[in-house]
């Protein structure tokens, strides 16, 4: 390839991801694949690509690029930056980087244990000792901590999984949660999905499916999270 049809094979692939970023979700959504075909073409751009993303924001576009590096062009990652690329914060010293790494491997049923795992840590050692958290001791959880794990899984999910995207499900059923069982894959045919083999550990779930919150205490926990004042900041309120 001559450096012409080089500058004009980057610079199309440049143009294709300008294109992906800059579109709304549901064009975003029909991109991917082509997005996934260029993954040579974005690796030979290189680490400027990403000047143009918010470290502190949630865009999923720098996410899904992350991922299909990360599966085509592992050599990316020689930089390990990269690997916990988007900026995370806690309130209690808690580490994001295993969950972020996680997610952008797409390993969502580990991503998923170890969320559980801070939710029980943020809870309190009460309900580390237990094992679950109770939905009472939601409010003390870290509005800071909670919208770090949220903002990860949305990033990592082409804008699909988190409690703020559970939440605006949970609002186009009418807000019952009977409806948004089976809507996000927990329940089939009036059962539970059974956890975890049943459960879809990738981008092929359907929408809301992680991270998962158990349900056989009653919807009480669920709703505690959903309407955190952390998480209703993220979703605008819609609940």
């Amino acid at each position: 390839m001559t450096n012409k049809s080089q500058d004009n094979y980057s610079n199309a692939t440049l143009d294709l991801v300008n294109k992906f970023v800059a579109s709304n979700q549901r064009k975003r959504i029909n991109l991917l694949t082509e997005i996934e075909s260029e993954a040579l073409g974005i690796f030979n751009i290189g680490y400027v690509l990403f000047e143009q993303f918010d470290k502190d924001g949630d865009d999923w576009s720098a996410g899904w690029i992350l991922q299909v590096l990360k599966k085509h062009k592992p050599e990316f990652f020689e930089n390990k930056v990269f690997n916990n690329w988007f900026n995370t914060y806690s309130d209690i010293n808690i580490n994001y980087d295993e969950l972020q790494l996680l997610l952008l491997e797409q390993n969502f049923e580990e991503a998923d244990r170890i969320t559980s795992s801070y939710l029980r840590k943020l809870a309190g050692k009460l309900a580390e000792k237990r094992g679950y958290v109770f939905y009472s001791e939601v409010n003390n959880i870290s509005g800071t901590d909670l919208q770090t794990i949220d903002r990860l899984w949305n990033i990592y999910s082409n804008g699909r999984f988190g409690f703020s995207n559970q939440a605006k499900i949970l609002k186009t059923v009418g807000l019952r949660y009977e409806s948004l069982w089976p809507k996000i894959g927990w329940k089939k045919d009036g059962l539970w999905t059974r956890y975890p083999n049943s459960f879809c550990w990738s981008l092929e779930a359907p929408d809301g499916h992680m991270p998962l919150i158990n349900q056989l205490r009653g919807v009480r926990l669920m709703d505690s999270i959903l309407r955190h004042p952390s998480i209703v900041k993220r979703h605008n309120n819609i609940l």
